[in-house]
């Protein structure tokens, strides 16, 4: 459609503030963004519709129409609700590049916008395919009763007789058709992921045609609109050193930059969904081709919508973490952590133990800060591979700093005191479905290494799980491969008698096993930790210890046996002995 038809439609609400000889522009998209910096969701043509949020001040609305312009966009439609009128220096910016600018009403909603250039433009290209398109824009945009992605795909087999799924980047299902039989099993899913992540990062443009068996699927990106809430970062770590910053590069077409506007494509590749389709778009009609792109972009209303649901996790983890990091009293983490416990596990009586979990992507000589990617990928890795749906992980709060994200992890508190420890989070296991489609994202300048830490059972034992993980993480970082992890299991207690093990590791250490005690003592009163300290002086000497305790051996074999319930150990074990003794000393 052209830009003219727009001001010949009055339900719009739009007046033309400059650009009067632009107005035969074809409009073949339509884009809601507040980003200072949107060139990465624009592919060209579009119509981008703004509230002005970006804008702090005059000196900003030259920049970002410079970035408009270099996409290619049609035009600009400013909305008037939060300012009033468009400011004057941004119809100022307009003029100078010729970029037509329109102002919207502020009793006309966006969404009635993008409705009608969708159905408008979908009738110019498709005729009956536009009506599929309108029952899908309503159907996305009427919230959780619509139905969301899986009604879309729903449509698109009953409507167009064609079977499609959207996928994350680690190739979880995410939807799919309800009507179309069985779904995808998980390993076509991991190689369909990994075969779009590897295109991606090789500069193919999409849609790109896989083959897997003897059926043929053609892949879309669904890229996230630019309208979820950034996230706040937790302060840069000294101890964690970053990745120097690269600038940003021109797209190459074997190499990882590149991308809309010049960004780097890998500041995406890891965290962008896409649309799996059972068919050879190679045979399409462009016509069905440019719906199919519509199509993601509604779903990518979904991924917006989904990113939006995690801003709450999102901060309770970087405010428990900016807590933990500069020390602050564990009265203090302990609030923090009574607020996130009913948001992460509704209807929780008791508070839950917590594992902390560690990620870096980090990529050879330089590049993006890979924090949010390492965010958005650690928040999908940590899903049960087995979930399906766009929001299973509402049990997870990850921050990022930098290059790296840490998850804060819940495990409920299960039957007795120290149960819920064996239940957490296994390193080994967090990788195994995803290694292959994370690889080919990661391509050949790019690692994922993981971290995680053992469960903690108070808000003293925070500080010494990020250290642990962090530790873990640095251990998986020395072994090969461009995905890895490791575990708090991993750090075996004869690694702190190494010279080059860091200091944060042996109070990791200690703090994972004395910190449930010392947090039982202050609770019960009951004297574990001078218990454990005499029956390791009497060798373990049940009736010696006694003695010297002015205990009768019931009693102490009570508090042993209540040491060994909060700690997994056993202190029969040489081996667990020792590690008492150490933590001990250490302390």
């Amino acid at each position: 459609m052209r830009l003219r038809a727009l001001l010949d439609t009055d339900a719009l609400g739009l007046g033309l503030l400059g650009g009067e000889d632009e107005l035969d522009r074809t409009v073949r998209g339509v884009m809601t963004t507040d980003l200072r910096d949107p060139s990465r969701y624009l592919s060209g043509g579009e119509l981008v519709l703004t509230g002005l949020a970006w804008r702090r001040g005059a000196a900003d609305s030259e920049p970002f129409v410079r970035i408009l312009v270099q996409a290619g966009v049609a035009a600009l439609a400013a909305g008037e609700a939060e300012l009033g009128d468009v400011p004057e220096d941004l119809v100022a910016a307009c003029a100078r590049h010729r970029l037509p600018l329109f102002a919207v009403h502020e009793s006309v909603a966006f969404a009635t916008i993008t409705e009608h250039v969708v159905r408008q433009v979908s009738g110019e290209r498709a005729g009956d395919l536009a009506a599929v398109v309108d029952r899908h824009r309503r159907m996305m945009t009427s919230g959780p009763a619509g139905g969301g992605p899986d009604v879309v795909l729903d449509l698109l087999g009953s409507d167009l007789d064609l079977r499609a799924w959207v996928l994350s980047p680690t190739g979880r299902l995410i939807a799919g058709p309800k009507t179309a039989g069985p779904g995808l099993p998980a390993d076509v899913c991991a190689e369909l992921a990994a075969e779009q992540l590897a295109a991606v990062r090789t500069g193919r443009r999409g849609p790109h045609r896989v083959i897997v068996g003897r059926t043929t699927f053609s892949l879309f990106p669904i890229r996230s609109s630019g309208r979820a809430p950034q996230t706040p970062r937790i302060p840069q770590i000294p101890q964690i050193p970053s990745s120097p910053q690269a600038p940003r590069t021109a797209q190459s077409p074997a190499g990882a930059p590149g991308g809309p506007g010049g960004r780097d494509v890998r500041e995406s590749v890891l965290s962008d969904w896409l649309l799996a389709v059972e068919a050879d778009a190679g045979d399409w009609a462009d016509e069905r081709l440019d719906l199919l792109q519509g199509v993601t972009q509604l779903i990518a209303v979904e991924r917006d919508r989904r990113d939006a649901a995690r801003t709450v996790r999102r901060r309770l983890a970087q405010e428990v973490l900016e807590l933990v990091q500069t020390g602050a009293a564990p009265a203090e983490i302990a609030a923090r952590l009574r607020v996130a416990a009913p948001v992460l596990l509704p209807g929780l009586g008791a508070a839950p133990h917590w594992q902390v979990v560690v990620a870096r992507v980090e990529w050879e000589n330089g590049g993006p800060e890979a924090g949010p990617a390492a965010q958005s990928l650690l928040e999908e890795i940590l899903v049960d591979p087995l979930a399906t749906g766009p929001e299973p992980s509402d049990r997870i709060a990850v921050a990022h700093t930098g290059d790296e994200a840490v998850a804060l992890v819940p495990l409920p508190a299960m039957s007795g005191e120290h149960d819920g420890a064996g239940t957490g989070v296994l390193a080994d296991a967090l990788l195994a479905a995803v290694r292959e489609p994370l690889s080919a994202g990661l391509d050949g300048d790019g690692r994922l290494t993981l971290g995680v830490s053992a469960a903690v059972h108070s808000a003293e034992g925070l500080r010494g799980a990020l250290e642990e993980a962090r530790h873990a993480r640095r251990v998986a970082a020395a072994r090969p491969g461009r995905v890895c992890a490791a575990g708090h299991q991993e750090l075996a207690s004869h690694v702190l008698l190494l010279p080059f093990v860091p200091d944060d590791v042996r109070r990791a250490f200690t703090a994972r096993l004395l910190d449930p005690l010392r947090d039982y003592d202050r609770r019960h009163r009951a004297e574990l930790i001078p218990t454990l300290e005499a029956f390791l002086d009497c060798d373990g000497s049940w009736t010696r210890c006694a003695a010297r305790l002015h205990l009768h051996v019931n009693t102490l074999r009570y508090r042993v046996g209540r040491i060994e319930q909060l700690t997994g150990r056993d202190l029969s074990r040489l081996e667990d002995k020792l590690d008492f003794f150490l933590a001990l000393r250490m302390s």
